[in-house]
């Protein structure tokens, strides 16, 4: 009785465990029901309405990517790619299509034609009837027009060549020898001097050669030469100036025979450095200038010129001559960059050249359009950087000088330094298998190998008096805050 008395009390213990054990699973899946109901709820509202939700979707998606001119979300944050990684989403996020493609619809400057073998971007010279021309040479021009002046005269003698000058006269675009103009188109190239000639042997008696033919040059390079004879030095003079030599000779073969050579420009300019100067080097000899201010940054090594700041340095510079080519030691070591090739900062300004300048003016122009395109609503969601957990990744472009179109490079947050860009740079630049575009323009002796090499890096827009001589960055904070400040910030690279 016991037994079976205990059994029967059980029975109901045990249903209300079971039903407690059935109201806890239901109380479980109630939210699971009430997903699925909402989940019907919203299928049957999208086959009432498939129209309307998918506008729904769509809003939705937009408000989540939608950025700021700073390249951030209305949240403040970063979107993220999902699984795609940046790299590859910023790629696809960040394509452009510009309104303007230039392969057919190429730059139009109204002039003269000019001659290249290739031009990065389309450019033509000349007059079509059927359109506005992008540029014309003169002042003033028509509403959408720019205005451009070109010249390879000194501003002493020209006042109108002054940039700011050019400015105040309306001039849009600037071409002088002055590396701080738009387009610089100085008198250096490797393909019209041949600056890498061999030496030749120094028979000549007289210790320098002259060539000066304008007698009333804006500066005091008369006095100078004077100055140099009566400090002993003695000169031959071809020119019509001071002439004692017959002028009737070809100047380079006749420099190649004297140690020194008088490189003396008609005005002190910054960056006026013309074919005398050039020719001396060709020549072998060692050039003794009066002129440019800075014409040490033409120097193709340290030491491989003199420099006659002012009449006062003469006898100086007198002194330095006579030692020069009283030690074949010296005078050899002044003119090293003959065998061992000239410096990196030679070779930088002189590849510049490599590019015609009527191209670079396209260049330029070109660049600009973009550059004022980008400035539209349109361009003013562009994401330029994304962040997957605690890192971000900026988007970078970059181009070699010379060229038009940008390649892409990505930055993480963690290394945004310089040299992270000038490795991603390289490492870009040579998986494209990229050949600089000086290859085929210098002598074959200073080409160098496959590998490049990067000399500077620089945001685009700068002169070229910047890039090569004046800007730097203060060090890897400056480099990060410009990037932070500048959504797809772009660069200039100068491969040596």
């Amino acid at each position: 009785m016991g037994p079976s008395t205990g059994a029967k009390a059980a029975k109901p213990a045990t249903a209300r465990a079971n039903l407690g054990s059935l109201k806890t699973k239901c109380s479980n899946l109630t939210p699971l029901f009430m997903a699925l109901v909402v989940v019907g709820e919203i299928l049957l509202l999208g086959q009432l309405d498939m129209a309307k939700n998918a506008a729904l979707v769509h809003s939705w998606a937009d408000s989540f990517y939608r950025t700021s001119p700073a390249g951030e979300t209305e949240s403040g944050l970063d979107p993220t790619p999902g699984r795609e990684g940046c790299e590859s989403w910023l790629e696809k996020e960040d394509t452009v299509v510009y309104l303007r493609n230039f392969d057919q619809d190429p730059i139009l400057v109204a002039g003269a034609d000019q001659e290249w073998n290739t031009c990065s971007v389309g450019c033509k010279f000349g007059y079509d009837p059927s359109r506005k021309p992008d540029a014309a040479f003169g002042w003033p021009q028509e509403h959408g027009t720019a205005s451009v002046l070109r010249s390879m005269e000194s501003s002493q003698y020209y006042a109108e060549n002054n940039i700011g000058n050019a400015r105040r006269r309306g001039y849009d675009v600037v071409m002088t020898t002055s590396l701080s103009s738009d387009v610089p188109v100085g008198y250096f190239s490797w393909a019209e001097y041949d600056i890498m000639a061999p030496l030749q042997r120094k028979t000549e008696s007289a210790m320098a050669a002259a060539f000066i033919s304008n007698c009333g040059a804006r500066n005091f390079r008369l006095q100078a030469l004077e100055a140099l004879e009566r400090s002993g030095i003695r000169i031959d003079s071809y020119g019509s100036c001071h002439r004692n030599r017959d002028g009737r000779v070809e100047k380079v073969e006749t420099l190649k025979h004297y140690k020194f050579s008088l490189a003396f420009e008609n005005s002190n300019e910054e960056d006026y450095v013309t074919e005398k100067f050039f020719q001396s080097l060709v020549a072998g000899t060692i050039p003794v200038v009066v002129g440019a201010p800075n014409i040490q940054d033409f120097a193709p090594c340290p030491g491989s010129l003199l420099h006659i700041r002012e009449l006062q340095d003469v006898d100086s510079v007198a002194k330095t001559m006579k030692h020069l080519a009283e030690n074949p030691g010296a005078y050899n070591h002044s003119l090293r960059w003959k065998v061992e090739g000239p410096s990196d900062s030679f070779k930088a300004l002189v590849d510049m050249a490599a590019v015609h300048s009527s191209c670079r003016l396209c260049i330029h122009l070109a660049t600009n359009i973009r550059e004022n395109e980008e400035t539209g609503p349109g361009f003013k969601k562009r994401l330029c950087k994304c962040t997957q957990g605690i890192e971000t990744v900026y988007h970078v472009y970059v181009r070699e000088r010379g060229r038009f179109e940008m390649e892409s490079i990505f930055l993480r947050s963690s290394n945004l330094t310089l040299e992270a860009l000038k490795s991603a740079v390289v490492k870009k630049f040579s998986y494209l298998r990229h050949v600089p575009i000086w290859k085929q323009e210098r002598p074959e002796s200073v080409r160098g190998g496959n590998e490049l090499r990067i000399y500077r890096i620089y945001p685009l827009g700068m002169t070229q008096r910047q890039a090569l001589y004046t800007f730097r960055f203060e060090g890897d904070a400056d480099f990060e805050i410009h990037t932070k400040r500048n959504p797809c910030a772009k660069f200039e690279v100068i491969f040596v």
